[in-house]
């Protein structure tokens, strides 16, 4: 810890939790230990020297929830320094042994499944019912892994030279830094730091600014875990220069970031420098085409789960609804009736399906995107507007949308979805693929032949026929073109941390 000796380290007392403006739901956490406010570096909760913080609110009501560490690039360097010192121990633990610690995470994660719910609903907004999914989803990342620790096997290679034995093997990069973001804080970062834990890599991890809350609660459980000090960091504070820490360090061996197209493409130039490695799940702008042979009804609830999960703030939400035009009418009218039945509120109350957005910029993007659609000829036929004086927006659908708006070329983190007839299927493949992006195409159709090509026409990484949910642990997650590069889950997931070594031993006496 020598490293680290003069960082603040804060005491209990110095909390900020006590104040009289401390949010009344915190008084429902069973275990009010895994509402962190310091950062985790080798081992240790770290405030920064001049105690700066960052003041996480609730965003149904905007109340303060915590006021977190604001640390910068010095510590992060800290925490990489902490993390390549660990590394030499934590690559040579027999896979058994990672896998018992990751295991042991696995449990405790579940064990406290109620209070990082309530944690992540807090500070991300999104439906209490939503969150407990989304802690599920994150715990079933750590299992998976845990049980693939044993299966990086070495490959044996037959030998093209004579008196020769020919070995390839995986070993791990080294430091992996994670970027993740704020509307999956939990599920984002388990994906990428039981794939590098297990690989063994050490991690340094900078959750999202607006939710760090909910990455220091698994670094508490991991801590709790047995994981050795140095071997999990966790960095808070504003991202640009932590970040670019993370970029510029030459200890950094590959950097995994879950985020806009825009910003991923600042990360990857600025990492061109030092050849690290990039995994990277970037922006998505989804299409659903929806045939006239598709079940309307099961449609229609495609077309509600994909485009209203997390309130719309998700990077595979269908922002781009083509129905072929002999249903159109009636599609319209059948999504429309769904969308007023959604119920806005606090992600705390009962049977709420849309919660707030995550910041004043989103709202006031999603304004622009309707304003813009109304203005090229769409018509508003639901909802629609914010909530004056808070974060939320009511679920809306735009219909006879152009192709020229802006809701059809950038993504729209908000509950807005919108219709657009087509006529032939070559006609919507085209308009589909002509987005920069290619995460996650939806279709529904009846037709086998048709859903059989449907599965290679689309430009995208992920295609989803007849059904929402498509994503998990053994799944490789990533797009293709300006989506991303490489996978996330799955074996392709955890070799993304390794580098290939190859051996060539003389065997003649």
């Amino acid at each position: 810890m020598n490293a680290i000796t003069h960082i603040a380290v804060a005491r209990e007392a110095r909390s900020e939790r006590g104040k009289t403006d401390a949010h009344p739901a915190l008084s429902h956490l069973r275990d009010p230990r895994l509402l962190r406010e310091l950062a985790y570096i080798d081992g240790r909760w770290t405030g920064a020297v001049s105690d700066e913080r960052l003041v996480i609110t609730d965003p149904s009501s905007e109340r303060i929830i915590a006021r977190v560490a604001r640390l910068g690039a010095n510590e992060a360097g800290l925490a990489i320094g902490a993390a390549a010192s660990a590394f030499p121990d934590w690559k040579v633990l027999l896979p058994q042994e990672r896998s018992a610690r990751l295991r042991a995470w696995f449990e405790l994660i579940l064990a406290a499944r109620e209070d990082l719910a309530l944690i992540m609903t807090l500070e991300q907004g999104k439906p209490l019912a939503e969150s407990r999914g989304e802690i599920d989803y994150a715990a079933s990342f750590v299992e998976w892994f845990a049980e693939k620790a044993r299966r990086l096997n070495v490959e044996s290679v037959r030998s093209h030279l004579p008196g020769a034995e020919m070995i390839v093997r995986r070993e791990p990069l080294g430091v992996a830094a994670l970027l993740t973001p704020w509307n999956f804080p939990s599920a984002m970062l388990t994906r990428k730091a039981a794939a590098a834990l297990v690989a063994g890599c050490t991690v340094v991890a900078h959750p999202s600014s607006h939710t760090p809350l909910s990455a220091l609660a698994l670094a508490e459980l991991a801590e709790r875990a047995g994981f050795p000090a140095g071997v999990f960091n966790v960095v808070t504070g504003d991202p640009e220069p932590i970040a670019n820490r993370f970029c510029d360090d030459e200890r950094v061996r590959i950097v995994s970031f879950t985020g806009s197209t825009e910003i991923g493409r600042t990360i990857a130039a600025r990492c061109a420098s030092t050849m690290k490695r990039l995994v990277m799940e970037l922006g998505g702008h989804a299409p659903l085409i929806v045939f006239d042979d598709a079940n309307l009804d099961r449609a229609v609830e495609i077309a509600i789960g994909a485009k209203f999960a997390t309130s719309g703030q998700d990077c595979l939400a269908a922002n781009r609804i083509y129905v072929q035009r002999s249903i159109y009418p009636a599609f319209c009218e059948a999504f429309g009736k769904r969308i007023a039945s959604l119920k806005v509120g606090s992600g705390l109350e009962p049977n709420v399906d849309i919660g707030p957005l995550m910041h004043r910029g989103a709202v006031a993007k999603a304004k622009a995107h309707l304003d813009d659609a109304v203005k090229r000829g769409a018509r508003l036929v639901v909802g629609g507007g914010d909530v004056p004086g808070s974060l939320f927006v009511m679920p809306a659908m735009l219909t006879d949308v152009p192709d020229d708006a802006l809701i059809m070329h950038e993504e729209t983190f908000a509950p807005i979805a919108e219709g657009t007839p087509f006529d032939s299927e070559a006609e919507v493949v085209a308009r589909a693929n002509s987005s920069e992006y290619g995460l996650v195409a939806y279709v529904a159709t009846s037709n086998a032949a048709r859903a059989l090509r449907l599965s290679r026409a689309p430009e995208y990484g992920m295609v989803a026929i007849n059904r929402v949910k498509i994503t998990g642990a053994p799944i490789p997650f990533g797009g293709m073109k300006q989506s991303g590069m490489g996978r996330e889950g799955s074996r392709y997931g955890l070799e993304a941390y390794t580098d290939l070594k190859y051996l060539c031993l003389d065997i003649d006496e």
